[in-house]
């Protein structure tokens, strides 16, 4: 591996689109570190990867949410670490077959790719902890896979009122080992950028960050 490249600071704003997949076998080589992003569709995932790499044109944003049905993965400027965008889930108009195929590869995703270090579990503020949502934590505990929980479109929501959510959101969560870090996120207001950005450089900077002998 380049040291010049594994000795630079982690830019987000660094990120450029790599490669789609639509199964693991289409992914790249399971080296290195990354961190994926999760949500149910309409929740402001792509939102918020643009956000969080200050790039608008990032991941795409549909006025049909769930169009998207690719894992997308995107570099960073140090060498093999990367985040990925999982499809949305749960609000697509496709056929049964499909979402049923879909779900089977993003399973074969979450279930046997050694080099992911976290995930990031993006859901509405004001719709928090859907069903699917309750399901990737519980797979996220069940696997030992640290998650963040980015609470977006608290913009929409009184400073007061989303408040709130999160603490509703937080005792929900608090016999979950798993949840690292439950953010209160705004992709409009860029609330919770720092933070998550911090988040994320820790984990794909971890003392695991290493090739897979």
């Amino acid at each position: 591996m380049d040291p010049e490249l594994t000795s630079k600071s982690l830019s987000f704003n660094s990120a450029r689109f790599l490669i789609s997949a639509s199964r693991l076998d289409e992914c790249p080589p399971d080296i290195g570190a990354e961190v994926a992003f999760a949500g149910r569709s309409n929740a402001g995932k792509s939102s918020a990867l643009n956000a969080i790499t200050a790039n608008g044109k990032l991941a795409r944003t549909s006025k049909t949410p769930g169009r998207t049905r690719l894992i997308n993965f995107f570099s960073l400027n140090r060498e093999q670490c990367r985040l990925v965008d999982l499809p949305g889930y749960g609000y697509a108009k496709v056929s049964r077959d499909m979402k049923d195929d879909w779900q089977e590869h993003l399973g074969h995703y979450l279930n046997d790719r050694r080099c992911l270090r976290g995930l990031v579990l993006v859901m509405d503020i004001r719709h928090p902890l859907t069903d699917f949502d309750q399901m990737m934590v519980e797979w996220c505990e069940h696997n030992n896979l640290p998650l963040m929980i980015l609470a977006t479109k608290a913009d929409k929501l009184k400073f007061g009122q989303a408040k709130t959510s999160m603490l509703t959101i937080g005792k929900k969560l608090q016999s979950f080992q798993c949840v690292e870090h439950l953010i209160m996120f705004s992709a409009t207001s860029k609330r919770g950028v720092d933070e998550c950005r911090e988040a994320l450089t820790q984990w794909l900077e971890g003392e695991d960050f290493a090739d897979p002998a």
